[in-house]
């Protein structure tokens, strides 16, 4: 099995990390200024968020770069009713409002995060 945890470079973890918590009603397993991981309601971390230019990791090294070049998030939720109105109540940035993806078959709408992360959510 491979299982993917990606890590985004953010300029306020905290921050960030309450933004998706209130978006997609998830927790935070670590805590702490530099870095969070995010868990579904299983215990499950999907997303990690990490300040820019700490631990000397090179990508994540230069905000000057614009974040999330060339990466979509990808999210599945179980209740996307929930999400869309978390989404609407938090007046997050709508690139795409909800609507039928011919392509996947399901339903979808398209968010930026704080930084200006590009996330894909869905069923």
């Amino acid at each position: 099995m491979i299982k993917n945890e990606p890590i985004i470079a953010v300029k306020d973890v905290e921050k960030s990390a309450a933004w998706y918590q209130n978006l997609l009603e998830c927790n935070g397993k670590h805590g702490g200024d530099t870095f969070e991981m995010l868990a579904d309601a299983n215990g499950s971390v999907f997303l990690c968020l990490h300040k820019w230019g700490e631990h000397e990791h090179p990508t994540l090294s230069n905000p000057a770069i614009q974040p999330g070049n060339g990466l979509i998030l990808y999210l599945r939720v179980l209740d996307l009713d929930t999400v869309w109105n978390n989404a609407k109540a938090m007046n997050a940035t709508i690139e795409e409002a909800r609507h039928f993806n011919a392509n996947s078959g399901k339903e979808q709408f398209c968010v930026r995060d704080l930084d200006g992360y590009y996330l894909m959510i869905t069923l």
